[in-house]
């Protein structure tokens, strides 16, 4: 039985959002993402990181028909 991971490391949630750990960082100093603290090493709630990603909004992507990759 594999189960959810209730928290991330910096690393962790950087890689499981897609931006980089001084952006994770910057995010937690702006207060929009939770992270405590346990034994000297900084955890990121998973239930934060969903809020994040959920009421960010989203980006318009303009995309032109035989233009794209």
């Amino acid at each position: 039985m594999v189960e959810e991971k209730i928290a991330f490391t910096v690393s962790e949630a950087s890689q499981a959002i897609g931006v980089g750990r001084s952006l994770i960082y910057r995010l937690i100093a702006q207060k929009r993402l939770a992270a405590i603290k346990v034994d000297g090493r900084t955890l990121v709630p998973a239930s934060s990181l969903r809020q994040l990603i959920a009421t960010s909004p989203a980006a318009a992507i303009n995309i032109k028909p035989g233009k794209n990759p």
